[in-house]
C-alpha cells in the first residue's frame, strides 16, 4: 500500500489531520474562556479554577477506563469516534451559555470527549505504524496537535479583527473545523485487526491475547519503572503558565507574549517529527534521557534568566524539548507492552500524568511564593534531572532500542 508521506500509513496521516482540526476548533474557544467566563458571565477566578479541576479530573480518570474498554472489545475507532463527537458538539453551545454553569456543564463534557478517545486513539496509532516507525508516527500527530494549537487562535484573532467582536460568534464559528475533524475520522481512519486475529498458515485462528485487567499487578517491571519515572517527572513539570509569568517578569509585555507563545508552539511543532524518528533510530531510552536532561537546564536557564532576550531561546529550547519527548514517550509506551493491552498501558500512562499535574503547578506556586523565582524552577529542573538518572539506572533492557529493532 502506498505511503506517500512521510512513510506514513493512512490511518497515522487521517489521526494527524484529525488531531489539527480538532485542536484548531478547541484553541479558538480555550484561549478566550476565562475572558468569556470573567466579563460576559460574570464568573470569579474561584469558579474558573473548579471548572478547569474538574474538567481535567475527569479526563484522567476517563482515558483509563477507556483504553480498557478497546482491549476488551478490540475496537477502537468507534470510542476515538464517539470522543471526537461528543467534544465537537458540545463546544460551540458554550456561546449559547446565559451562566458559569452551563459553561461548567459544557466543559464536563468536551473533558469526556477527550478522556474517552485518546488512550484508543494512542493504541491504534500504535497499531497503525511498523515498530520501527512508531516514534516517527506519534511525532507526526504531535506536530500536527501543536500546528493546531498555533492555528486556532490566530483564526479567532484574525475573525476578532476583521469580522466580529462577539465571543459568542466566535465560539459557534469554531463547530467549522470540528466538522472537518469528524469527516476525516469517519472517513480516512479504520480499526486494524489485532496482529494473531486473522486466519493461521492451517485455515485456523490464532490465539490473541487475553483482555487485560485494571490491575496493577499486569504490568511488567520495567513498565511500573517507565510509569513510576513519567509521575515523578510530572511532579516537576508544572503549567507553563509559570513559564508565563517568569517572562512577563523580566519584561515582556502583554503584545509581545501571544507571539511568543506562537514561536513556542512553532518550535514544537518542527521539532515532534525530527524528535520521534530520532527516537526510532538510537532508541526511546536515550532520547528520553536526552529530553529530560535538556528540560533540566532549560529549567535552571528560566531560574536564574535575568534579559528578556534571553526568554525567547529558552522558549525555543522549551519546543525542542517538547519535539523529542512527546513522541517518543508514547512510542515507548508501545514498546514496553504487548498489543493486547496496549489500549490500558496508554490509559494508565495519561492516568499517571494526570493525577500528578495537578500537585505539580500546586508545588510550584508553594515554592514561588515560600522562596522565590529561583529556587521554583530549579525544583523542576531537579526532577527532570532525576527522572533521566533513573531512566539510565532502571529501564535497562532491549526493547526501548529502536536502532536495535531495525538491525535484527
Amino acid at each position: 500500500m502506498a505511503k506517500p508521506f512521510l512513510g506514513l500509513s493512512k490511518n497515522v496521516r487521517s489521526l494527524g489531520w484529525v488531531s489539527l482540526f480538532n485542536d484548531i476548533a478547541s484553541e479558538m474557544i480555550y484561549p478566550l474562556l476565562p475572558l468569556f467566563l470573567s466579563t460576559v458571565l460574570g464568573a470569579g477566578v474561584v469558579f474558573i479554577g473548579l471548572v478547569e479541576g474538574i474538567a481535567e479530573s475527569i479526563s484522567s480518570f476517563l482515558k483509563l477506563f477507556s483504553g480498557w474498554v478497546s482491549d476488551r472489545f478490540k475496537k477502537r475507532k468507534g470510542l476515538i469516534l464517539f470522543g471526537y463527537a461528543l467534544a465537537s458538539l458540545t463546544r460551540p453551545f458554550i456561546g449559547l451559555a446565559t451562566s458559569p454553569y452551563h459553561v461548567l456543564f459544557l466543559r464536563f463534557f468536551d473533558r469526556i470527549g477527550k478522556g474517552v478517545r485518546s488512550s484508543p486513539r494512542d493504541a491504534l496509532l500504535s497499531q497503525s505504524c511498523a515498530e520501527e516507525e512508531r516514534g516517527k508516527a506519534f511525532g507526526f500527530q504531535r506536530a500536527m496537535d501543536h500546528a493546531g494549537a498555533m492555528t486556532g487562535p490566530l483564526i479567532a484573532s484574525a475573525l476578532m479583527a476583521t469580522f466580529t467582536r462577539d465571543l459568542r460568534t466566535i465560539f459557534l464559528l469554531a463547530f467549522v473545523p470540528s466538522l472537518f475533524c469528524l469527516w476525516i475520522l469517519w472517513r480516512g481512519v479504520s480499526d486494524v485487526p489485532p496482529r494473531g486475529a486473522s486466519d493461521g498458515a492451517n485455515g485456523e485462528k490464532s490465539t490473541v491475547d487475553p483482555p487485560p485487567r485494571l490491575n496493577w499487578r499486569q504490568w511488567n517491571r520495567r513498565f511500573k519503572y517507565f510509569l513510576f519515572i513519567i509521575t515523578l517527572f510530572t511532579l516537576g513539570n508544572s503549567s507553563d503558565a509559570f513559564l508565563l509569568l517568569r517572562a512577563q517578569g523580566l519584561g515582556l509585555d502583554v503584545v509581545t507574549i501571544p507571539v511568543l507563545w506562537f514561536v513556542f508552539h512553532l518550535s514544537k511543532t518542527i521539532f515532534s517529527v525530527p524528535g520521534g524518528s530520532l527516537s526510532d533510530r538510537i532508541g526511546r531510552k536515550r532520547v528520553m534521557i536526552l529530553s529530560w536532561t535538556l528540560y533540566g537546564l532549560v529549567y535552571l536557564g528560566f531560574a536564574f534568566a535575568s534579559k528578556s532576550y534571553q526568554i525567547w531561546f529558552l522558549f525555543v529550547v522549551y519546543g525542542l524539548f517538547y519535539g523529542l519527548s512527546e513522541g517518543t514517550e508514547k512510542a515507548w509506551v508501545s514498546d514496553l507492552v504487548e498489543e493486547s493491552k496496549r489500549g490500558t498501558a496508554y490509559g494508565a500512562y495519561h492516568f499517571c500524568i494526570g493525577i500528578a499535574s495537578l500537585p505539580a503547578s500546586l508545588l510550584m506556586g508553594l515554592i514561588w511564593k515560600a522562596v522565590g523565582t529561583k529556587w521554583a524552577f530549579s525544583f523542576g529542573a531537579a526532577m527532570a534531572l532525576i527522572a533521566a538518572f533513573l531512566t539510565l539506572v532502571l529501564m535497562k533492557g532491549n526493547s526501548d532500542e529502536g536502532s536495535s529493532r531495525q538491525s535484527r
